[in-house]
């Protein structure tokens, strides 16, 4: 079971008036320096997640081209890897595949909550592990460049990349327990085990109710989903540029 998330905001204070927009948006961005995350709860029916979103950055596409993704079991998705099945989730960053960088920022939205166990998205940083790293091992995640497998199936092999860049100062992380394409003998295959284990053990797992907005730094954290059952899970998605 994972850790319940630090990393809260309500959109109420105590005696139930809307939090001012000024004092919301920097404790935010204060929480999500500090943690790299942000659940968001008490959102009313007329909150604009999308506009909120485009706060942080320009909106990327999809891979089929939408900038909003509906993200709910498909009826024929259950024997597939996909975020339209019902199927938990390893540990990855989003965009690894892409040709140039991946979104800086992801988030979600509950438009209906799951019934029963399962269906939360799970998170864990990986700043300490970085930090955990050998000087020997990090150059080699920095410079060697490694072919992806594309999570899409049927867009085949993607861009090569290493696991770990720099931008502007950031440094972005590319991962993936399944798609990195490598033999058994590559310093990769011990990290993959690693985090594995890591994420097992440190992950904070967050529960939907209606409304309910999650935010992280994707180029920080890594995340994965824990199987469900109800098929009338729906979520929203989009994915955030790094801001100019």
């Amino acid at each position: 079971m994972g850790r319940s998330p630090l990393s809260v905001l309500h959109r109420t204070d105590a005696n139930g008036k809307p939090v001012p927009d000024v004092l919301f948006e920097k404790t935010f961005q204060s929480l999500m320096d500090e943690h790299g995350y942000v659940h968001l709860t008490g959102l009313p029916d007329d909150f604009d997640p999308v506009a909120f979103g485009r706060r942080l950055g320009p909106l990327m596409p999809h891979h089929d081209g939408a900038l909003v993704a509906e993200v709910r079991p498909a009826p024929t998705a259950d024997g597939v890897y996909y975020p339209g099945s019902t199927k938990a989730f390893a540990p990855h960053t989003e965009g690894y595949d892409l040709l140039g960088l991946p979104p800086r920022y992801l988030a979600l939205w509950c438009v209906h909550p799951p019934a029963g166990d399962g269906g939360e998205t799970t998170l864990a940083d990986t700043r300490p592990w970085l930090a955990g790293l050998s000087e020997q091992n990090r150059q080699h995640l920095e410079k060697t460049e490694y072919d992806w497998t594309n999570p899409h199936g049927e867009l085949g092999i993607a861009f090569r990349h290493p696991l770990l860049d720099e931008h502007r100062g950031s440094t972005v992380v590319r991962f993936s327990v399944n798609n990195i394409v490598r033999d058994d003998t590559d310093p990769v295959a011990a990290l993959q085990s690693a985090w594995q284990r890591l994420f097992d053990e440190q992950h904070l797992a967050i529960s939907y109710q209606r409304n309910d907005m999650v935010i992280w730094d994707n180029w920080r954290l890594l995340h994965a989903r824990t199987a469900f059952a109800d098929p009338h899970r729906h979520l929203r998605r989009i994915h955030i540029a790094e801001a100019h």
